[in-house]
């Protein structure tokens, strides 16, 4: 089911986000024998909710889990939609705020995806769009890292990077694609207004259909031997640089 978020939640903070935010949740797996710490909060904010909490074995929680580093803790939930591209100007507009949205152009390592969510989240993006093919989606994985903000900020998944960022532009938003050919540097650039930042893949970068739909290539300084970053840690540069041009804390 390619269009739905996988329905279990792994780790103590992400279920304990879960919870927090509402988010319908049909059981909660814990191990036998845990009662300590965040675990006792959980079970008593389950028990608040009257979620159902079963206590499992940790061979069974292994065999459950899909991100391999459930912490002892594993919720189950509906599966649930990714959000329309109108949702998430939606969002921005609800909060009286210019749009400020990711894209991700093929990132491929779920990892990348859910801690972009994660920094997405403190940076007050309002939503983070997505191709639907060759891309990392939202899994069991990009949950657990995301620690819970999958849950605040919405993901969209396109067709066509390319077309969607040619219709957001009609609207006002520019975009500023990371690349290392850009003239000035993040740090250089004005965001103020309605800002989209374009983060490409992991080894290719920005394919060159959305890369020509950029308004702007934005470049961060490399003052080292390497010559890139991680993607993700590229994303929450650009993504605090934009945020300080447009908010006054």
């Amino acid at each position: 089911m390619e269009d739905k978020f996988e329905g279990q939640i792994e780790g103590r903070n992400p279920v304990m986000e879960a919870l927090k935010s509402d988010t319908t949740i049909d059981k909660i797996y814990i191990q036998k024998g845990d009662g300590q710490g965040s675990v006792i909060k959980i079970r008593r904010m389950a028990q608040d909710k009257k979620i159902p909490v079963v206590e499992a074995d940790r061979r069974k929680l292994d065999d459950m889990s899909l991100s391999h580093n459930h912490q002892g803790v594993i919720a189950i939930v509906p599966q649930v939609d990714y959000v329309s591209v109108e949702d998430i100007l939606k969002r921005a507009e609800d909060k009286g705020e210019k749009p400020f949205i990711v894209v991700l152009d093929e990132i491929e390592d779920p990892h990348n995806l859910g801690s972009v969510i994660r920094t997405a989240n403190g940076a007050g993006v309002h939503g983070i769009i997505i191709p639907k093919h060759r891309s990392a989606g939202l899994t069991a994985t990009a949950a657990k890292v995301a620690a819970g903000a999958c849950f605040y900020t919405p993901v969209a998944k396109v067709t066509n990077l390319a077309r969607t960022i040619s219709e957001l532009k009609q609207k006002g938003i520019w975009f500023y694609g990371a690349d290392m050919a850009g003239e000035k540097t993040v740090f250089e650039t004005d965001f103020s207004g309605g800002v989209g930042i374009v983060i490409g893949n992991e080894g290719k970068g920005i394919s060159r259909l959305v890369k020509e739909e950029c308004d702007f290539l934005v470049k961060i300084p490399m003052l080292g031997e390497i010559e890139s970053l991680n993607a993700s840690v590229s994303a929450g540069i650009f993504m605090y640089a934009a945020s300080k041009c447009n908010r006054k804390n």
